[in-house]
């Protein structure tokens, strides 16, 4: 039952059907296979011998999957460009109006972050939304993430189960899932697929890192609320648009991955995260160069694993242009097939 429930939670359907995504660096971090074979070559193969190529647009074909791409930006896009500029001088109206934070994830944070703070306030504050509760223990009981085969059925029992730092985790997940929930049932598919996307990157993230594995687990989940944000300002434009017009250009492709990921880090600002998640999350916005370290690097590296795990899960990736991006992410084929098997739970 809870497996069915999860699937609900998080748009998940038992045969996902998935474009090709983008990697963080649009250029550096993209891979193509020549047509010719390759040279004989004793050296084992190295990442900066491989012909790059953009990969960026796979990844918009997977958010707007039913357009076709070309050089010009129309009236549409070009209003959106002009609203993501003003977005990017005035991050504050976008964090206040297009994409709030809930409220109570500051106030559930700091409970969660004192260890001296007594349960049963930490519970009732919980409790106070009903639908909060009800999604946390989904997410206890769900195969991904059960620690046993008990199942548990109370947010006092999940506390002393889990702790607070896996319950910190769930709570977050719940209250942004709410955050960036895209309504309209035409683009429906950007929604599900940008969150499932999020999650794989937030639990990847959490398992590379040597440091903090709950705050990768927040940059891995809120590094694409910048895409969401445009997205909801391209929702605005189609008020004003001529009957027919897509987001169908390069260019707007182009913006959704390199603006997008500025705006994220000015929102991490605004909602007043803790100052390392503009850090890093400013470190992820410079997209022709890789992270050197930190939580942006274990960040960069469980995007691009995901992204391989939903191309090859959609058979878009043949195995040299998979070994390619493996080596470029720092693991083997063996390590990313036992991801893969977790990896699409979500």
């Amino acid at each position: 039952m809870f497996k069915k429930i999860f699937k609900k939670l998080f748009n998940i359907r038992d045969k996902v059907i998935v474009e090709k995504p983008k990697s963080f660096s649009g250029a550096a971090e993209s891979y193509q296979t020549n047509s010719s074979p390759p040279p004989i070559n004793n050296t084992p193969p190295q990442a900066s011998a491989v012909t790059p190529t953009d990969i960026s647009a796979l990844f918009y074909s997977l958010l707007f999957p039913n357009t076709q791409q070309n050089g010009v930006a129309n009236e549409l896009e070009k209003s959106v460009f002009r609203r993501v500029e003003v977005a990017l001088s005035a991050p504050q109206a976008i964090a206040d109006r297009v994409l709030k934070l809930p409220t109570q994830v500051a106030a559930l944070d700091k409970q969660l972050a004192d260890e001296n703070s007594d349960i049963k306030a930490l519970l009732a504050l919980i409790e106070k939304d009903p639908v909060l509760s009800v999604e946390v223990l989904m997410l206890c009981n769900a195969p991904l993430f059960r620690r046993s085969e008990k199942e548990i059925t109370s947010l006092q029992q999940a506390v002393v189960q889990l702790g607070r730092e896996q319950m910190k985790r769930f709570i977050t997940t719940s209250l942004l899932r709410g955050c960036i929930e895209i309504k309209p049932i035409y683009f429906r598919r950007f929604g599900s697929q940008i969150w499932r996307h999020s999650m794989q990157v937030a639990y990847l993230a959490s398992e590379l890192t040597d440091e903090d594995a709950d705050s990768a687990f927040l940059l891995g989940l809120i590094h694409d609320v910048g895409k969401i944000a445009i997205f909801k300002l391209l929702l605005e434009a189609f008020k004003q648009a001529e009957p027919g017009e897509q987001p169908c250009s390069n260019l707007f492709r182009q913006v959704m991955t390199t603006k997008s990921l500025s705006l994220s880090a000015l929102l991490a600002k605004h909602w007043q995260l803790p100052a390392i998640f503009e850090a890093e999350l400013g470190h992820l916005a410079i997209v022709d160069s890789k992270p050197a370290g930190g939580l942006a690097e274990a960040v960069w590296r469980a995007n691009l694993i995901s992204e391989c795990s939903m191309l090859f899960e959609a058979k878009k990736l043949d195995e040299l242009q998979l070994n390619r991006l493996l080596l470029a992410a720092g693991i083997d084929r063996g390590k990313f097939d036992e991801l893969q098997q977790k990896l699409i739970l979500f």
